[in-house]
């Protein structure tokens, strides 16, 4: 069986702003929370990410956070790439509500992933549009931080 390997793509970290919940829908507890900017920065490409992307989070009824997030990345030669990514966010119940009072949890103590893909019409990151990646997150009290490597 082969060996997956990856290599660091970015850490980006994220400032999430209004969370607006929409309340029990059939799938369990939907909140939406606006994304108010942050930065990422990589051996290939840095920037900022760009105020005004999403989160559509639910809360499952098996304790699990599922994500599903857009946002515009800019990086520092003005080009623009969109990033979307959908994730999974679990932990014992003890540590779930550390987290929700903006505590700051050691990251091993819950399973946080994600799995981005990327659009760009950038001639310089068009590499971007061939990819798989995958995120290891944390939750600081601003935001999520993600290390995002690229599946070689």
């Amino acid at each position: 069986m082969a060996e997956i390997r990856t290599q660091l793509l970015f850490t980006m970290t994220l400032k999430v702003g209004k969370i607006q919940t929409l309340g029990r829908t059939p799938f369990g507890e939907r909140r939406i929370a606006i994304v108010d900017g942050g930065s990422f920065e990589g051996p290939k490409l840095k920037g900022t990410a760009l105020e005004g992307g999403s989160d559509w989070l639910l809360g499952r009824a098996d304790g699990v956070m599922q994500l599903d997030v857009r946002l515009t990345l800019k990086t520092d030669d003005d080009q623009l790439i969109g990033m979307t990514y959908r994730g999974l966010r679990h932990g014992p119940p003890a540590v779930i509500d550390r987290l929700n009072r903006g505590e700051i949890v050691d990251p091993s103590e819950y399973y946080f992933r994600t799995a981005p893909i990327f659009e760009t019409a950038s001639e310089k990151y068009a590499w971007l549009n061939r990819i798989i990646a995958v995120g290891i997150g944390h939750r600081l009290p601003h935001g999520p931080v993600y290390s995002v490597f690229e599946v070689l």
